[in-house]
């Protein structure tokens, strides 16, 4: 029988994530409506005018570009000792992340801020920002060399997880 499962995790923005967002979106808009009506107001200058109205839409376009790609979720795959992790950007792209066999974690519990992380260590960040769910795993990769992944599977991840590490991590 297959082991199988999957999560869904939307990450938090912090407060100052939101802030630059909304500064973004806000100065976005007036500089697209600065634009719009300076082109109107050249329109003795149909060159000057096109122009300007291309960059509106071009600050438009770029402001709400940034603004759609701000919202980001993790999507986390179990199959059979094999966890897949993908980003998923604005709901519209998709971008795999790491791909991990459970049973070459060298450690995995409870994230903790004391949890120590070494400088050749690349760290993958896969969370939802809330402190009190993360977990890490720490395992060598081909493209990344030593890493840590934190995330923060469900309780139906965690099991599936933990019946594939290695003995070892297991009876702690």
């Amino acid at each position: 029988m297959d082991n199988f499962a999957e999560q869904l995790v939307k990450r938090n923005m912090t407060k100052s994530e939101k802030t630059k967002r909304s500064v973004m979106l806000v100065g976005g808009v007036m500089i697209t409506i600065l634009l719009t009506v300076g082109a109107m107001l050249m329109l003795a200058a149909p060159i000057i005018a096109f122009a300007g109205l291309l960059f509106a839409a071009g600050a438009g376009y770029g402001t709400y570009f940034y603004v759609q790609n701000t919202d980001v979720e993790y999507e986390y795959t179990f199959t059979n000792g094999e966890l897949d992790i993908d980003k998923i950007i604005a709901k519209k792209r998709r971008k795999s992340l790491v791909s991990v066999d459970i049973s070459k974690f060298a450690d995995f519990g409870k994230y903790e801020d004391s949890s120590e992380e070494t400088d050749d260590m690349t760290v993958v960040i896969a969370s939802n920002n809330i402190a009190n769910q993360e977990y890490f795993a720490d395992f060598p990769h081909e493209e990344y060399g030593s890493t840590r992944l934190i995330f923060c599977p469900d309780e139906r991840m965690v099991e599936n997880i933990n019946k594939f590490l290695p003995r070892t991590l297991r009876s702690r």
